[in-house]
This record gives C-alpha cells, sequence and structure tokens, in this order.
C-alpha cells in the first residue's frame, strides 16, 4: 500500500512577518505560524524584495530571516514579470506609487504561485477591497488569484 505524502503548504512571508516575531502585539501567532515552518508545516517563500527591506532591519529580525530561510523554505526573486505585474497594480490605483513594495510582494507571490500571502500590514495587503482587487487585475491580466491572510487566519493557538 502506497501512502501519499501531502506537500507543505507555500507561504509567502513578508516583511512584517519578521518584525511580528518580536513585537507584542503579533507574536503569539507569528511564534507560532514560525514554529511551524520549522516543524514542516509550511514552506515559507521568501523573496529578494523581503530581504532588501530588512536591510536595515534590527540584528535579531534579519537573524530570524536567515534561520528561516536555511531551515524551511523557498527563496525567489523578482523578474520583470513581477515587476510588470506590480506595475499593473499601481496604475488601477489599488495602491500609491508610494507604496509600490506592497504591490511587488503581491506580484511576487502571484507569479511564483504560493499557496498563501501571509502578513500583518492590513492597509495595504491585508485589507479586503484590495484583495478584491488585486485578484481583480491578476484574472484581467490571466494570472491565478491570490489567498492574502494574516497569521491570525493561518495558524490555530
Amino acid at each position: 500500500m502506497e501512502i501519499a505524502i501531502q506537500k507543505s503548504m507555500r507561504l509567502y512571508i513578508d516583511t512584517s512577518i519578521f518584525g511580528g516575531f518580536f513585537g507584542t502585539e503579533f507574536q503569539l501567532w507569528t511564534k507560532k505560524l514560525v514554529e511551524q515552518i520549522f516543524e514542516g508545516q509550511y514552506i515559507a517563500v521568501v523573496s529578494d524584495m523581503t530581504l532588501a527591506e530588512l536591510e536595515e532591519a534590527p540584528k535579531q529580525v534579519r537573524e530570524l530571516a536567515d534561520k528561516i530561510i536555511s531551515e524551511n523554505s523557498e527563496f525567489v526573486t523578482a523578474g520583470e514579470l513581477d515587476k510588470d505585474l506590480a506595475e499593473k497594480y499601481v496604475k488601477e490605483k489599488i495602491v500609491t506609487r508610494k507604496f509600490c513594495s506592497d504591490a511587488l510582494h503581491i506580484a511576487i507571490a502571484t507569479i511564483h504561485k504560493v499557496d498563501v500571502l501571509v502578513s500583518w500590514n492590513f492597509k495595504h495587503i491585508v485589507n479586503l477591497n484590495r484583495i478584491r482587487q488585486y485578484n481583480s487585475v491578476n484574472l484581467k491580466h490571466g494570472y491565478t488569484m491570490i489567498e492574502i491572510r494574516s497569521p491570525m487566519e493561518i495558524v490555530e493557538i
């Protein structure tokens, strides 16, 4: 008898997750999420964009990112397709050019077909109206819809 092994869910982890690990407001859920990544329940998808944003972060935040990357993750790089899709989000006025980096996180997660983008950014990312707009643009341009959630919606405490 052959046993089917379920592939771990791929979670795109944006910059806010690393900071949330050390902050008080989001720490409980973030630590549980990271614990589950280390246990192999999820694969953390980390982008070059996220690492670039973490360059100026406190040392403990950068060390956490390095540990997650070395443990159970997939590293992806933003290419022209990702940047083009992010630009489409900006042109559709989902976010302003000032917050183009948030659009790029969505685009990278979409292009790399992650299962869920996980974020604590409730203003520009984990926001029902914006999620619908991102998905509208995705469908309009032939991409799949993207699932976007906070760690509170992913892990059980």
